[in-house]
């Protein structure tokens, strides 16, 4: 309980949630870009058969 507390009450515990956020976004936007330009590369080469 107290790890929580120091978590969601202190400086350093917000800033960490911040930061695990962010890289959780960040990797969530990665791989949604990634995916966009895997199918536009298939697209592309399905159209050049």
């Amino acid at each position: 309980m107290k790890l929580l507390n120091d978590l969601f009450t202190t400086d350093y515990g917000l800033m960490s949630i911040i930061g695990i956020a962010m890289m959780v976004v960040a990797g969530v936007a990665f791989v949604y870009v990634l995916q966009r330009k895997i199918d536009a590369d298939q697209k592309e080469a399905d159209r050049q058969k």
